[in-house]
């Protein structure tokens, strides 16, 4: 109790607290601008934290990469276009609800669920730190690789009307997804002798390219006529709270559940949270065929699950120092700088500085109902722009964005190929999203396979020795085979009605 009040001391201190808000309203700003990462955004903050003392510093890395994290439903919900690539999963879904005049259930679902999402996280962050992080540096090469199976088989779910032109999406992301050196051969593939190649696709550029750029394209073909279903005015967005809390409990939970377990798992993230939790909630519901035309159920264990996952992805970073994602490993970088280095004996010689992590993450939640709230409702302007005149402004951020990853114009070429390849994609009605999960999976499964096959000399059978890795393939493999499965189990079970 000691440490605790001793934490409640720290947090509470105006340079802890107001860190904290304009951290906030930095990543709240930077997520919801197509293409500036909620791992950018934590990028831009630490030179500023070599200034600051250590809890302020943590502080305002929590609280700014929450914010960018929710805030990149704003554009996808408004826009079609992703703020973070946490958001692709459902941005087809929050869209065209905003196109059937529903963006504020749309809207305040985003809100309400990441809040809630992220403070499930932080509670199984508080409770069950060491125990879960114990469950994750199990995971071997083999574990990974069954996990990110199992993550592309969400494609087949995913993939919109026709599960072959899912799965030829998903094919034309795992061929970007080979591109460069960054394979375990170290070979340059695909690269036709251009050096810029050797590095691999950039996946931002890729993304806004894909969403954003081919919307503008689409614009220029089609017209760049202003959408007669598309709502003009953001209501309140608070009015459906307690009916969606009550009609979708479950699809909440479940939703927190796996975004929490999924982002325990070290280089997994928000990202692939998102993408398994959207694709479960469509299979699992009992209106599937409502998805894609704008049903809230999806968007609800999707929010919830990439929002739980950032607490998640503390679990190791904090308990044996290793990083969860990209931002809990530039946040580690920051912590053995400050000298809180990570780790057991962190627990035990600072526990008051735990337990003041532990609170920000609660309040950096809360601010989020508040600055969210702002922020959607200034969003909502947005729409009032004629779409002749929102189109190029969104392919000037477009452009920024694309230069800001590695500032140089080989992002802005990669977006504008994209662009046309997905506009392409969606003008032969190919869903794009497959495309997005091949490109960020496609590295993770190859590299964990080759591994696992040195490790086994070859052997297939070694992929199901470990208990993890044999639970985790039987049921990828069930997944695979579900369709199969249920086309035997209906034609078994029509000649018995026959019959009957």
């Amino acid at each position: 109790m000691l440490a605790i009040e001793k934490a409640v001391g720290l947090v509470a201190t105006p340079s802890v607290l107001i860190s904290v808000f304009i951290a906030s309203v930095f990543g709240m700003l930077v997520g919801a601008i197509p293409g500036l990462t909620a791992t950018m955004a934590i990028a831009l903050l630490v030179p500023f934290t070599f200034f600051m003392d250590p809890l302020p510093a943590v502080g305002a890395m929590i609280a700014c990469s929450a914010m960018a994290i929710f805030a990149g439903d704003i554009p996808s919900t408004l826009l079609r276009i992703p703020g973070t690539p946490a958001s692709a999963a459902y941005t087809d879904e929050a869209y065209a609800m905003t196109r059937n005049g529903q963006a504020e259930t749309a809207l305040g679902a985003n809100l309400m669920f990441s809040a809630i999402g992220g403070l499930f996280g932080t509670a199984v962050l508080i409770v069950a730190a060491p125990a879960l992080a114990e469950v994750a540096l199990q995971f071997s090469s083999f574990e990974y690789f069954w996990l990110a199976v199992l993550g592309l088989t969400c494609a087949i779910f995913i993939g919109a009307v026709s599960p072959l032109k899912g799965l030829i999406s998903l094919f034309i992301g795992l061929l970007v997804s080979t591109i460069g050196l960054n394979n375990p051969a170290g070979v340059p593939r695909f690269t036709f002798g251009y050096t810029e190649l050797m590095g691999g696709i950039e996946f931002i550029p890729a993304m806004v390219g894909l969403f954003a750029v081919s919307e503008v394209l689409r614009a220029m073909v089609h017209g760049a006529i202003d959408l007669p279903m598309t709502q003009r005015k953001i209501g309140n967005l608070f009015a459906n709270w307690g009916k969606m809390v009550k009609t979708y409990w479950r699809q909440q939970l479940r939703g927190n559940t796996l975004g929490t377990a999924i982002g325990i798992l070290p280089g997994a993230g928000a990202d692939i949270a998102a993408w398994v939790a959207y694709a479960l909630s469509k299979k699992m519901s009992r209106t599937p065929e409502k998805y894609g035309k704008g049903h809230v159920e999806g968007i609800i264990e999707s929010t919830s699950a990439n929002n739980a996952a950032l607490g998640g992805a503390w679990v190791p970073a904090l308990v044996f120092g290793i990083p969860g994602d990209s931002i809990t490993a530039i946040v580690i970088g920051v912590l053995f700088i400050k000298g809180l280095n990570p780790g057991p004996t962190l627990f035990i010689n600072n526990p008051e500085n735990i337990y003041a992590v532990f609170l920000i993450f609660i309040l950096a939640n809360l601010f989020m109902i508040p600055l969210g709230w702002a922020a959607m409702k200034g969003a909502g302007y947005i729409l009032r722009v004629p779409r002749r005149v929102l189109m190029p402004l969104i392919l000037g951020f477009s452009i920024v964005g694309s230069f800001a990853v590695n500032n140089a114009t080989y992002g802005i070429v990669i977006m504008l190929v994209f662009g046309v390849l997905g506009f392409l994609m969606e003008e032969n009605e190919i869903p794009v999203a497959p495309c997005i999960l091949g490109i960020v999976l496609g590295p993770l499964v190859e590299e964990n396979f080759v591994t696992s096959m040195i490790k086994s000399n070859g052997s297939f059978l070694a992929f199901f020795e470990r208990p993890i890795a044999g639970v985790l393939g039987v049921f990828t493999i069930l997944v695979v085979l579900s369709p199969l499965i249920s086309m035997v189990v209906r034609r078994m079970r029509g000649p018995a009605t026959k019959t009957a």
